[in-house]
């Protein structure tokens, strides 16, 4: 004899609470407490109670579903997606889970008409976009998802929000903590490594904080020592060279992607510069590449976990019609071996 499928009166019961409060906490509706919510999601696991997000999606119209889109990045192997937007999917995945969401995840290039295929069909509920390559590009189509009335939200500069909300780390003060550190070691000749224009408004933010730094410390920003410079390993050797072009040769050195940075320390390796005797190097990101780093990078840390869970509550927040706001998220300077001589 076969067993009787669970039902959400089932999971009443065990919880302690009504049909009607399961049924909402199921899908996610903000009305249900954080603390009842995680009582009906034991229960409904100790039932082995399967939700029919398919079912539910279309009492209400929605497909229960988010889409991250990842855009492509130069990266120094074929994933072409920064390593950065990839710590985040854990926290975004169980983020999903807990309001009764899936988590589609796509692969967009910056050529694609992505913005199209997801206003014209049912795919997913929302948008979640990581990297945008040029902003200046990138912002047509942004103002084209507002007009289409899309629920999206984006990982980028809080203080540069245009369109819709953002999600971001305050580059600002992780720029002016990442070169204070440097100048509180003894450097006085600091070069900064990024592209800091309007099209890249983070790396702008970072080098902002690179120049209040100065300022604070009553030093002079030479602008020789400043290079453009993308979040890879080969744009940041690429820096190095054009700083030895210059002859502006460096004490200390702000990169503002750890990868830049890691490509700089080698390319300063290469050429007998004892990394941090010598210059001292710091980044901003903390990927894992950064702690494997010869010698350990010291780095500006973003909390991946409270980004991804910012990211996918926030977007839940604009679904749901509750009101959505930018947010900025604290940076953590991680002091580690290569920046302290």
């Amino acid at each position: 004899m076969s067993q009787r499928r669970p039902t959400s009166f089932d999971i009443a019961a065990l919880a302690g609470v009504s049909q009607p409060t399961v049924s909402r906490a199921l899908s996610g509706n903000p009305a249900v407490s954080a603390e009842t919510r995680a009582r009906v999601f034991a229960a409904a696991e100790k039932l082995n109670y399967k939700v029919d997000k398919n079912a539910s999606g279309l009492r209400r119209q929605q497909a229960r579903t988010l889409a991250a889109l990842f855009f492509e990045d130069p990266t120094p192997d074929e994933t072409l997606i920064n390593p950065f937007y990839l710590s985040m999917l854990g926290s975004m995945v169980r983020a999903c889970a807990a309001h009764g969401y899936d988590l589609l995840i796509s692969f967009q290039q910056l050529s694609d008409d992505w913005h199209v295929d997801y206003e014209d069909s049912r795919k997913a509920d929302g948008l979640i976009l990581l990297g945008y390559g040029d902003y200046t590009l990138h912002r047509p189509r942004l103002e084209q998802l507002v007009r289409h009335g899309t629920h999206f939200i984006c990982w980028g500069n809080p203080r540069a929000a245009e369109f819709g909300a953002v999600v971001g780390c305050d580059n600002e003060q992780g720029g002016f903590d990442a070169t204070r550190h440097l100048i509180k070691a003894g450097r006085r000749r600091i070069a900064f490594i990024g592209t800091a224009t309007e099209a890249y408004p983070e790396f702008l933010e970072r080098h902002r904080g690179y120049v209040r730094a100065h300022q604070d410390a009553g030093l002079p920003v030479d602008e020789q020592l400043c290079v453009p410079a993308g979040p890879s390993e080969a744009e940041g050797r690429s820096a190095m060279a054009e700083l030895q072009r210059r002859g502006a040769l460096p004490d200390g050195l702000f990169a503002s992607s750890d990868l830049a940075a890691i490509g700089a320390m080698h390319a300063l390796q290469e050429q007998g510069v004892v990394v941090p005797r010598d210059v001292s190097v710091v980044g901003f990101d903390d990927l894992a590449a950064a702690g494997y780093a010869n010698p350990p990078l010291t780095t500006v840390a973003q909390d991946a976990r409270a980004a991804g869970k910012a990211l996918v509550e926030g977007l839940i927040a604009s679904i749901d019609e509750r009101g959505i706001t930018s947010q900025l998220l604290p940076g953590t300077l991680k002091v580690r071996g290569s920046s302290l001589p």
